[in-house]
């Protein structure tokens, strides 16, 4: 099975942040007044942009997220990544041996990508091909927008990527574009029914390292 093209999500494939990100939102939502656990985080948020996320939150609780709640996770995490923050496990190897283009197109914003790829010393690998859907596009994750934007600006067509992601939102999304997407379950925050929701929400395989989706690759 051979591809033109791997689209990376970030966080939970490129960095293993999601343990990271999700804690403090749902610290920092607990201390507003808004019970939200980690597990809350994992099932309902994780790969969505948050102006897409904090609606959904607000409908859960039938209250307002403090105005500043952005701002304040955001610097929280990115204090924290400056000396926490690591890769997936498996994906410098990965990097290494593979030819395909490749891009990343996440979630989350440019600072939160940059400082990541700058600390695991690849951002020159993705310079140029880093799309995010806080300013690339009008609709996030689970629409397939980001995903057919990413091709387009690659000059692939969607058919010849394949999106490697870690929530149901982004493999939702991949789906949607009409490639083929590996859920990967490789990260931190991954936990036993992971790989059966990803596999509801549309994956072609699930893949438990980056071993496994080069073998998925190279079957």
């Amino acid at each position: 099975m051979s591809f033109d093209l791997i689209i990376f999500d970030f966080d939970g494939v490129v960095a293993d942040s999601e343990l990271l990100s999700s804690g403090v939102m749902a610290d920092l939502l607990t201390e507003a007044g808004l019970p939200t656990t980690l597990d809350d985080v994992l099932d309902e948020y994780v790969g969505r942009r948050w102006r897409d996320t904090r609606p959904m939150i607000e409908a859960r609780h039938g209250k307002a997220c403090p105005d500043d709640f952005h701002e304040r996770a955001t610097g929280i995490c990115h204090a924290r990544a400056a000396t926490e923050l690591e890769p997936v496990p498996g994906l410098m190897a990965f990097l290494a041996s593979r030819t395909e283009a490749r891009c990343i197109a996440s979630s989350s914003g440019p600072d939160w990508l940059h400082l990541g790829l700058d600390r695991f010393g690849i951002r020159p690998m993705f310079e140029g091909k880093i799309f995010s859907a806080a300013i690339h596009v009008e609709r996030g994750k689970p629409f397939p927008d980001l995903f057919l934007h990413a091709a387009r600006a690659m000059g692939v067509a969607p058919e010849r990527a394949l999106v490697i992601e870690d929530s149901e939102a982004g493999v939702a999304a991949g789906r949607a574009a009409g490639m083929t997407v590996v859920g990967l379950t490789a990260g931190g925050h991954a936990r036993p029914q992971m790989a059966d929701r990803l596999m509801a929400a549309g994956a072609d395989v699930v893949a438990e390292s980056y071993n496994a989706v080069a073998a998925f690759m190279d079957r």
